[in-house]
């Protein structure tokens, strides 16, 4: 009764509003939430989404890149925070795997090197961006009977026959062999050991579904150890995403493990999945995998609408067990050549995802997104994901946030050149920038985020941002963030444009070099009244001030007063 309750309040509230204004190609945007996956499945197999180009040469190896770039450009206007990688393609790769050849995507031949590596260079544009790139890993499926012929030697099923089964003209890895858990948890390790993947996404990790030759009654002879059928796939599958995790985790604690679920968990009491879903058609348990900490995020590939998807999304969210789960929506669908939906089919889903308090949405696939179809990349970039966001911090994993950089700032011409001391901290850590508002209601606006250097260049386009407030923050990669404190503002100090740093002080403030002169300093709060007055010292104690933002001004000898910097207080 209470999910039934909660689609109907769906309806009334969310549904009913959107649908009138469906008559407005730009439909309006619930309110961004401060940190949401905002996620796209970009496919390298057979080049759906990349690349068209074959990098058979210098020339063509250089498109291939260029192509890559542009797509994620794209992207990143679009307010999308990170990308899955098709990593593992079928068997096959798109780095320079010890295990696995190269996939044909990248030369044109299977395990022939394009001339770099794929992967390497995704990591580096990704991340020059501010997006996160997860390694997606599609986990069962191996290749075409005929492209293993054409792999020869370096094809799995001749590699490893013991894990590889037939189904129909394909191969696929038997999730009954406890040896194919091994195997893939090995191969993920591979690629979080050498690359500065963000995380782990599994793809394709279940059964084939009814229609699907399918042939395992030796395996499940040789290791069934009298479980029924179904509880024993159910068994298998958990145990290629324990032992996937744990490796995965062994090595890089904070790296985000994610799957793509088929898009319904089970039945509902009210609402059939009329036979297609997660748990009972495919042996997925994936609510599961979240409550025994084996995830991090769900990306349920949520291919659908109506009554299918509205109650099962409800479902997803509230069994997400503190996690995240981000619908995976077909945007594919939009094409004129697949479902042919309406737009407002669309943002109808990510208004109600939004609103049902969901952990953010996933694309398929970011050519649908890039070729703004329907006009999707219009309305994400100027409504639904118009502000940039962080993707959700893995509290359940870790909540201490990093300390505070400590900032210094230099305008030269129109420039703000931005420098900070590395923050030290047991993970990778990431840099955002703020701009302050001057209303104490507002949020800060984030200028730059994902930032690994500890220097940045800023040229405002209003002059008047030259002078305002900024604010540095480290992210660790849990996603946990340092506190904002009012970081640095660039003042005319003595008549020439100096840098006023950022200090965070716990009970002496020491005046920096260089400050106009006078006789008194003058204490401020962060409302510009003045809480004390002091003789012009270097050292000036501030151990008997509440914790807060405050500014410290020079009295000059005829009663002007210099603003000199900003500082805050801890506690």
């Amino acid at each position: 009764m209470r999910l039934s309750h909660r689609f109907l309040l769906f309806l009334l509230s969310v549904l009913a509003p959107l649908v009138a204004a469906a008559q407005y190609r730009m439909m309006p945007a619930m309110p961004a939430p401060e940190r949401e996956v905002r996620a796209v499945w970009l496919t390298t197999l057979m080049g759906l989404d990349w690349p068209r180009t074959k990098a058979n040469s210098d020339e063509r190896r250089q498109r291939q890149k260029d192509e890559l770039l542009r797509t994620l450009d794209a992207l990143q206007q679009a307010g999308i925070n990170t990308v899955m990688l098709q990593t593992r393609v079928r068997s096959t790769t798109i780095y320079p795997s010890a295990l696995e050849p190269w996939d044909e995507c990248l030369s044109g031949t299977y395990g022939r090197s394009p001339g770099y590596d794929a992967l390497a260079f995704a990591i580096e544009a990704c991340h020059a961006r501010g997006m996160q790139v997860h390694a997606w890993v599609v986990a069962f499926p191996i290749c075409s009977v005929a492209q293993a012929r054409q792999q020869g030697r370096s094809a799995l099923p001749a590699k490893h026959p013991e894990l590889c089964r037939r189904s129909g003209d394909k191969w696929m890895m038997d999730p009954g062999v406890p040896a194919t858990a091994d195997y893939l948890a090995t191969l993920c390790t591979e690629i979080v050991s050498r690359y500065d993947v963000d995380g782990i996404h599994l793809d394709y990790i279940r059964y084939p579904e009814k229609g699907i030759p399918w042939d395992d009654r030796a395996t499940y002879r040789r290791y069934g150890q009298g479980k029924s059928l179904a509880a024993w796939r159910t068994a298998n599958v958990d145990r290629v995403v324990e032992t996937v995790s744990r490796a995965v985790k062994s090595v890089r604690p904070w790296l985000v493990m994610s799957c793509s679920p088929v898009g319904k968990y089970a039945d509902l009491p009210r609402q059939s999945s009329y036979g297609w879903n997660a748990r009972d058609a495919v042996n997925q348990d994936a609510q599961k995998w979240l409550a025994r900490g084996w995830m991090d995020w769900l990306l349920p590939m949520m291919y659908f609408d109506g009554q299918h998807f509205y109650p099962f999304a409800a479902d997803w969210q509230e069994n997400a067990h503190g996690r995240v789960v981000a619908p995976g929506l077909g945007i594919y669908c939009l094409s004129p050549r697949e479902k042919d939906w309406d737009l407002t089919t669309i943002t109808r889903q990510l208004n109600v995802v939004r609103t049902l308090g969901m952990g953010g949405v996933a694309y398929y696939r970011s050519r649908f997104l890039t070729d703004n179809t329907k006009g999707l990349l219009d309305y994400l970039q100027n409504a639904f994901q118009r502000t940039p966001v962080l993707p959700p911090a893995m509290t359940w994993a870790d909540s201490i946030a990093p300390a505070t950089p400590q900032v210094k700032v230099h305008l030269e011409g129109p420039t703000l050149h931005f420098r900070w001391a590395p923050v030290q901290d047991d993970t990778p850590v990431t840099y955002t920038i703020y701009r302050l508002p001057t209303d104490s209601t507002a949020q800060p606006e984030r200028v730059a985020h994902g930032l690994r250097q500890t220097t940045y260049s800023l040229t405002p386009a209003l002059p008047r941002d030259r002078h305002a407030r900024y604010a540095v923050c480290a992210t660790d990669a849990y996603g946990n963030e340092s506190a904002v404190v009012e970081g640095v503002n660039s003042q005319r100090l003595g008549g020439e444009q100096q840098a006023a740093a950022t200090v965070v002080v716990t009970d002496t403030l020491t005046l920096p070099d260089g400050l106009s002169d006078g006789l008194w300093l003058q204490i401020t709060d962060a409302a510009g009244r003045e809480v004390c007055r002091l003789p012009r010292a270097q050292n000036v104690v501030v151990s008997a001030l509440a914790p807060g933002s405050y500014r410290l001004n020079i009295i000059g000898r005829k009663g002007a007063v210099h603003p000199a910097m900003r500082f805050w207080k801890a506690a």
